[in-house]
Formats: structure tokens, C-alpha cells, sequence
């Protein structure tokens, strides 16, 4: 690598037979990027991504098509507790940038919603694991630095004040009628393109995310729509937020009518 230097001028010209050289501060700042380890701020994944490839199987139930996990693969899983591990001695703090604490959030979500399935395995429904009074969204789920956190703590603290509405077909709550699990990690480069196809798969599965009837002039979707409405309105509501992400495939009109489907709330166990 050849690196351009300028000479300082010298100040007893004739006198010396020597000359001095300084480095530009534009090249100083690349070297230094050369040389200097940058800052690790992301949690690695890298053991739930083996996890979710092992694990993860498409299956079927009442009709409904699903990514189904395997519940009883992770038990007693050395894998799976140093992932919990690992999460209980990063510190959330260090995260830098909206993409990056977004992808960290959901990755621990979904971890979360295996874990308090796997703990209480098995079980019909992660709904089960709570009560009435004291629902399961609510129970301590895990920790991640010094301190615990519910799935509500992370869904309603801190995923939906980052005023993403994708974020809601890429957290799983263990249930059928719930987006289905990547087979890898979010991560912040990719994001964007993750939420998008997370969006589109959701929307294209007819049986718990959108079916469209033009006859009728009725669009039925998941009751996720219904539950966080007003997550959608700075995306033009519900029906703008589905044109958007739909493009020019097939566009509903303002005036059709919403109706829910049905959400099934049976694990989403592989079968």
C-alpha cells in the first residue's frame, strides 16, 4: 500500500540535507481504521442460528401452515443454555444504532418464547404457561445483563416505541397463528430486507395472515392488525400499510372491509 506524504517545508534551507515528512490526517484516520479493532457491539447469534437450522421444520395444522419448532429437540440442550447464558452477561447498553437494537430485541423475544415453552414443555399452548390474572406475557421470561425482562417488557417497552410496525411478523409468540421463525438470526445489515420478507411470507399465508375476497369486498387478516391498529397509521393505516408493502401486486381498495381471522394459539410444535 503506497501512502502520500507532503514535506514540511525547511526552515534553514541549504543547511540541511534532510527533509521531513508528515502523513495527511485523511491518511492518518484510514490507518488508523487499518490497525484499530473497531468496537464489538452486537451480541453474536451464532449458537441460535445452529439452533433454529436444527430445529425448525414447515408444518401443518387445522389448516393452517406454519414454521413448527422442536420443543423437545432443545430440552436439556447444551447449546440452548449457553445461548441464555451468553445473554445474561451482555449488556444491552452497548448496542449502537436503531437497527442494531431492533434485530438484538426480537432475536431475544423469540428466544424468550422458546424458552418459556421448552421450560413448560409439554405444554398445549404457550398461553397455558399464565393465567387469566397473571398472564404468561407477563412472567419473567429471562435476563439479559443484570436484569429480567417479560415478553411485554420487550415488546411494549422497547420494540414497539421504536415505531416499526414489521417488527410485529418477526417476533414469535410460539403459536401457531404467529409469524413464523427465520431460520437465522436478525441481524442489523440485513434488517431491512428481513422485515420485508418477513411482511411479504406473513401476508402471502392465506390461512393466518391475509385472504383477500373482492367479491365480498372484504380483506380477512390476522388479528394482529386489530391488536396493534395504531401501529399502522403513520404507515396510512392498515389497508395503506398492506398496499405498501405489497407494491403493484394486488392493491385494496380504501373501501373494503376488515375482518379477523381466526388465531389459533396451539404451540407451534413440528408436525
Amino acid at each position: 500500500m503506497s501512502v502520500n506524504v507532503f514535506p514540511l517545508p525547511d526552515p534553514n534551507p541549504g543547511q540541511s540535507q534532510t527533509r521531513r515528512f508528515v502523513l495527511s490526517p485523511i491518511i492518518v484516520t484510514i490507518l488508523l481504521s487499518l490497525f484499530t479493532p473497531a468496537p464489538l457491539h452486537a451480541f453474536d447469534f451464532g449458537q441460535w442460528d445452529a439452533i433454529l437450522k436444527k430445529n425448525t421444520r414447515k408444518s401443518n395444522w387445522k389448516g393452517v401452515s406454519y414454521t413448527g419448532f422442536d420443543y423437545a429437540g432443545v430440552a436439556g440442550s447444551k447449546e440452548f443454555d449457553k445461548l441464555i447464558a451468553g445473554l445474561e452477561t451482555f449488556s444491552p447498553e452497548t448496542l449502537r444504532g436503531r437497527d442494531e437494537i431492533i434485530s438484538f430485541w426480537i432475536n431475544v423475544y423469540n428466544i424468550f418464547a422458546v424458552k418459556l415453552a421448552r421450560d413448560h414443555f409439554p405444554v398445549k399452548g404457550i398461553k397455558d404457561i399464565g393465567s387469566v390474572i397473571y398472564p404468561v406475557w407477563k412472567h419473567p421470561a429471562g435476563k439479559v445483563g443484570s436484569k429480567s425482562y417479560s415478553l411485554d417488557d420487550i415488546e411494549h417497552n422497547i420494540l414497539r416505541p421504536m415505531n416499526e410496525p414489521a417488527i410485529h411478523f418477526a417476533i414469535v409468540c410460539a403459536s401457531v397463528s404467529c409469524p413464523d421463525l427465520r431460520t437465522e438470526s436478525y441481524t442489523a445489515p440485513a434488517l431491512r430486507e428481513q422485515l420485508k420478507t418477513q411482511t411479504r411470507l406473513f401476508l402471502e399465508n392465506s390461512g393466518k395472515g391475509m385472504r383477500v375476497e373482492h367479491e365480498n369486498k372484504t380483506v380477512h387478516l390476522s388479528m394482529i392488525f386489530d391488536w396493534y391498529k395504531k401501529d399502522f397509521d403513520a404507515a396510512g393505516g392498515v389497508i395503506g400499510f398492506l398496499n405498501s408493502e405489497m407494491g403493484g401486486r394486488r392493491k385494496i381498495p380504501a373501501d373494503y372491509s376488515i375482518k379477523s381471522l381466526p388465531y389459533n394459539w396451539d404451540l407451534n410444535i413440528t408436525r
